[in-house]
């Protein structure tokens, strides 16, 4: 990390962050800025780390802006994961590829949250379900997704789904996707019925987003894509380009009864509108219950597409948004002119 961040090497851009003691900021490795001293910086594997560690984000190299495209050499990974008929690339097929699989085992834990072996298993146990499901026999899955025998692919496909290979026709397998953002990297979930989760990776509250998701649904969470995080990702793209208004991705939101009731209130709220917590409480038919709309509005998993941050103070000002009170302003800024 030292020779990176010395180097000014934009290939770490996303592994890590570097900040600086002595300024109280944060950094890109690729940043332009001035280089400190070495024992000056400390070394974070995410935005959430260095923020939560009391850093602001530097001015100069942006580090909450999207970093644009992964590096090169993730694009050459993954496509051998893809074009691996089991989906097991091992740490010499890394090496030969010209990667450190230390290297690539950050880069997923800061992309992903994962370490890249258990991108593997999760793609790996992704393919087996849909082999599963189009009809195939439980002996061809365990063939195609490179287990050695029956008893670890049921192991590893019960540990990650939560249930049985058999039982697989009534799963509702979660992929997870990394979309870039003018606001930052925001991380996207889908089960089969719709997006269940859009967070900023810098919230604090998004590991218990995550596994509220994973109790909810009874299943471990894979990286991957569907129709639905392909849909949300022209949505997201079109809404930030002031071509969209409305979003029109399904979605699949399981709360409390009251929390849903709230979720779906937002839904009503247009794009350039604004209402009161006081207001939302009224509409629900729960106009003592101010506070329980807060809370509920605060424990909103679909961030952006539901659109909690339209919700605003009795006195019009922006108040209690997760993603921080920066991105609400720019949020409704951004819908007032679109």
């Amino acid at each position: 990390m030292v020779r990176a961040y010395l180097a000014t090497d934009t290939n770490y851009d996303g592994v890590f962050f570097t900040a600086v003691r002595t300024t109280g900021i944060f950094c890109r490795p690729s940043c332009k800025a001035r280089k400190p001293l070495p024992e000056n910086v400390e070394f974070f594997s995410s935005v959430k780390e260095a923020l939560s560690a009391g850093y602001r984000p530097c001015k100069r190299c942006a580090p909450l802006e999207p970093a644009g495209r992964p590096p090169e050499w993730v694009a050459r990974v993954l496509a051998k994961v893809d074009e691996t008929p089991d989906g097991r690339v091992t740490a010499d097929d890394l090496q030969k590829l010209g990667v450190d699989p230390a290297r690539a085992r950050r880069w997923f834990i800061a992309a992903y949250g994962i370490t890249f072996a258990a991108y593997c298993r999760g793609r790996r146990l992704s393919t087996a379900l849909k082999t599963i499901r189009q009809g195939s026999t439980i002996d061809d899955a365990v063939f195609d997704s490179g287990y050695a025998s029956h008893s670890g692919f049921r192991e590893a496909f019960a540990r990650a789904f939560g249930a049985p290979p058999g039982r697989s026709a009534a799963l509702n397998p979660v992929v997870v996707a990394w979309i870039e953002s003018p606001l930052g990297p925001l991380i996207a979930a889908a089960s089969e019925r719709g997006i269940c989760l859009l967070d900023f990776t810098d919230r604090r509250t998004l590991d218990a987003q995550l596994n509220a998701i994973r109790r909810r649904f009874r299943c471990a969470l894979v990286p991957g894509e569907n129709a639905h995080i392909t849909q949300l990702r022209t949505e997201l793209a079109t809404y930030f380009a002031h071509e969209r208004r409305v979003f029109e991705v399904a979605l699949d939101y399981p709360g409390t009864e009251f929390q849903v009731r709230v979720w779906r209130e937002l839904l009503s709220i247009p794009c350039g509108g604004t209402r009161s917590y006081e207001e939302m409480a009224a509409a629900i038919g729960a106009a003592r219950a101010v506070r329980a709309v807060g809370r509920a509005n605060g424990m909103n998993p679909i961030s952006i597409v539901i659109p909690c941050h339209r919700v605003i103070g009795k006195d019009g000002a922006p108040v209690g948004y997760g993603g921080g009170l920066w991105r609400k302003r720019w949020l409704l800024d951004h819908e007032s002119r679109s």
